[in-house]
């Protein structure tokens, strides 16, 4: 009996994970297979819907699905890769807790691990500003905003109030415009339970270095949620770009200054740095790879997903690094990879794109699907329509709607999530006896 071929998946996003799920449908029987997928955290983020839990519509565990609940033909390791050598065919990974290193070889490898935030060496970001690419973003984001809150309120932040209620959000596609709709909707919510705090001492500023917002969609729609924001407050400033952050407040490119204590960061993303330097091509910071999202130099290995330059054979340039481009990457790079094990050519993918959307709080939103554009209501009823069926497993999909319904009904949660361990004492109780001992009688 031949050995098994040893497929190893780095990156548990939707390209890797959805990659593993089909290598494990479709892999055909008599063929030995040894399938590996490497991730640090142990579940999938459906990234779509992170905003709503930073601004409390979702339970922080309701938008992810753990990876051993999906992947059930394979192996998980939980932990980061540290090192890929291409020449010698093999990947170096190890735990989360540092403690030792595996290396593990490989017939086919497949590289998904996504994209991580870029500041642009801006000084101050890094040290000041939230980011949105995972759960742990959402909640920290969350924690922020209501010590803000609970701050504020107190007689002797009287003073300070308006730069502790005064939010930033740099970028404005998708991600920047649905965190400060988000945000503006839970702290205007939440501001009833705060008897100090009004609706005037808060100050949302969404700063974009385009002409319009949401440049990914028709400018009329990207128009439309700039006079729907604007109308409800949000200071929206767009052909200008954030060039610091310090403890008092954001620097704009125009010469102005926010005093924004709280200063989101959506404006930027780069490959991950675990792919830097392979001895590859590269486009616009990412893996170059052919129209079968094969590395053109190493035979064996697909990169896919964010971390990819993937051509568009219809349209020419590259295709945009989406959630639904990734999943139909994984489909076209599991079938290639079946292909290679029986010895036969793979296929080109192509994928038009079926549209994007966009909630921009309250109820409304816009989108673009197959050329129709929607905006207001009917927009936002497709996007949680569109990505509630796109959410794994069935038992998601009942809690996140159980979720939206009681959100009809109750007001936002402001419970803070701590992290911390709770208060301890290393040495032992003393008793009241010893207690009351003169301290001279202790020998």
């Amino acid at each position: 009996m031949s050995a098994p071929i040893r497929v190893v998946i780095l990156g548990g996003g939707f390209a890797g994970l959805y990659t593993a799920l089909h290598l494990q449908r479709r892999w055909p029987r008599g063929l030995g297979l040894e399938l590996t997928l490497v991730n640090r955290e142990n579940h999938l983020l459906f990234t779509p819907m992170l905003h709503e839990v930073a601004a409390s519509d979702l339970d922080v565990t309701h938008i992810v699905n753990p990876i051993r609940k999906l992947l059930r033909a394979g192996r998980f390791f939980n932990g980061e890769a540290r090192r890929v050598d291409l020449a010698a065919r093999t990947v170096e990974v190890r735990h989360l807790d540092g403690g030792h290193d595996h290396v593990l070889p490989y017939d086919y490898l497949v590289l998904a691990l996504g994209s991580v935030t870029n500041f642009f060496g801006l000084p101050g970001l890094a040290q000041r500003a939230f980011t949105m690419k995972s759960l742990g973003d959402a909640i920290a984001l969350r924690n922020h905003t209501i010590q803000r809150l609970e701050e504020a309120d107190f007689e002797c932040a009287a003073a300070n109030r308006h730069g502790l209620l005064t939010f930033l959000v740099a970028g404005g596609g998708f991600a920047g415009v649905e965190t400060i709709a988000a945000l503006h909707d839970f702290v205007h919510e939440a501001l009833r339970f705060y008897p100090h705090l009004r609706p005037s001492d808060v100050r949302m500023v969404l700063v974009h270095p385009g002409e319009t917002i949401l440049p990914e969609l028709d400018p009329r729609l990207g128009r439309y949620a700039e006079r729907v924001l604007g109308g409800r407050g949000v200071d929206i400033r767009t052909g200008v770009r954030v060039t610091a952050a310090t403890t008092e407040g954001v620097a704009l490119s125009d010469g102005t200054e926010v005093p924004a204590r709280t200063v989101v960061w959506t404006a930027g993303t780069a490959a991950n740095p675990t792919l830097a330097g392979l001895p590859c091509q590269t486009a616009r910071g990412r893996l170059a790879v052919n129209e079968r999202l094969e590395l053109p130099e190493w035979p064996g290995v697909w990169a896919l997903g964010d971390c990819a330059a993937v051509p568009d054979l219809q349209k020419g340039g590259y295709h945009p690094p989406t959630a639904q481009h990734a999943i139909r990457q994984a489909r076209v790079a599991a079938d290639n990879i079946i292909a290679a094990a029986q010895g036969r050519p793979g296929r080109a993918f192509r994928f038009p794109g079926l549209g994007q959307l966009a909630a921009i709080g309250r109820r409304s939103g816009v989108a673009q699907i197959l050329g129709f554009r929607f905006s207001g209501f009917p927009a936002w009823f497709l996007w949680r329509t569109i990505y509630l069926a796109k959410l794994p497993r069935f038992e998601r999909k009942v809690r996140v709607a159980l979720d939206w319904t009681l959100d009809l009904v109750f007001s936002k949660d402001l419970v803070e999530f701590q992290t911390s361990r709770g208060a301890t004492v290393s040495d032992p109780p003393r008793t009241v006896a010893a207690l009351d001992r003169p301290a001279t009688a202790a020998r």
